[in-house]
């Protein structure tokens, strides 16, 4: 189509100049970088609440409870020490007065304790006196209770001595030389005193001769047998001196043996008989 032929009021459109080339001895400017992109809101709200996540809810182990507890006392103690010292700073601002009344009372006080501290160890020593003294004489008490038994023949009896054994073959032995060899042991110092089966105490007494012998209303026969107790090397020579009980029975055809021995047992006993009118004096 010729120019003649376009529509009138059109203008003709206008070419671009060509691009200007580059020269090559000129230096070239850098590049521009384009500008980092800004993190979304989004992504920001994400790590803040996984934090929170890993924060709530708290996760607290048995150590930290214990550490936890541990400072709470403290710091319990610390207030009240604090308080205290509060509460005691108020006497600084006190009269004169008032500090000497306080004093007075505190003085006051400490005398009664140290009273009462007085009259309590005063009454621990009396009980400990009265023990003790009820103590021993319970103690005395069944020493002599025990004694009275062996002389009364109501308390079974062990301890040194000897063992006199008669030998009456003819029956020739009477009974005032059994009576006499009792005698010649008291005096020589025997605390117990059996013959055969019977406990020769203040009171018994010998009947009876030619092998037809009592002993308290009780018979006996030969071997005439004594256990003695007390001091064997005072026992054995009373009843060996010339003349004494076992020169006697020797006259007689009797044969008398005596035995010292570390351990005697008298276990013959007599029933204990209570008075009809004596009655102990003692209050």
């Amino acid at each position: 189509m010729n120019s003649e032929d376009k529509p009138q009021g059109e203008e003709p459109e206008a070419k671009a100049p060509p691009a200007a080339q580059p020269d090559p001895a000129e230096p070239r400017e850098p590049a521009l970088q384009p500008a980092p992109a800004q993190q979304p809101a989004t992504a920001e709200r994400t790590g803040r609440q996984r934090l929170a996540a890993v924060l709530w809810p708290p996760r607290v182990t048995r150590a930290q409870l214990i550490v936890a507890v541990l400072l709470f006392v403290l710091g319990l103690g610390l207030a009240i020490q604090v308080r205290s010292n509060s509460d005691n700073s108020a006497l600084r601002g006190a009269r004169q007065e008032d500090l000497v009344r306080i004093l007075d009372e505190l003085d006051n006080r400490t005398q009664r304790l140290e009273d009462e501290k007085q009259r309590l160890e005063d009454q621990r020593t009396e009980l400990e006196n009265s023990s003790d003294q009820a103590e021993e004489a319970r103690k005395q008490t069944v020493q002599k209770e025990q004694q009275l038994g062996i002389l009364a023949g109501t308390v079974a009896a062990q301890g040194p001595g000897i063992t006199l054994t008669i030998d009456d073959p003819s029956g020739t032995v009477e009974s005032d030389m059994l009576l006499d060899a009792i005698q010649e042991l008291r005096a020589a110092g025997a605390e117990a005193i059996q013959v055969n089966d019977i406990r020769v105490v203040a009171n018994t007494y010998f009947t009876g001769s030619g092998g037809d012998i009592e002993v308290d209303g009780k018979k006996i026969t030969a071997p005439y047998r004594f256990k003695v107790i007390g001091k064997p090397q005072d026992l054995e020579p009373a009843l060996n001196i010339p003349g004494g009980v076992v020169q006697t029975l020797e006259k007689e055809q009797a044969t008398a043996t005596v035995v010292r021995s570390p351990k005697i047992v008298v276990d013959a006993l007599r029933p204990a008989k209570r008075p009809d009118y004596a009655r102990s004096s003692a209050q």
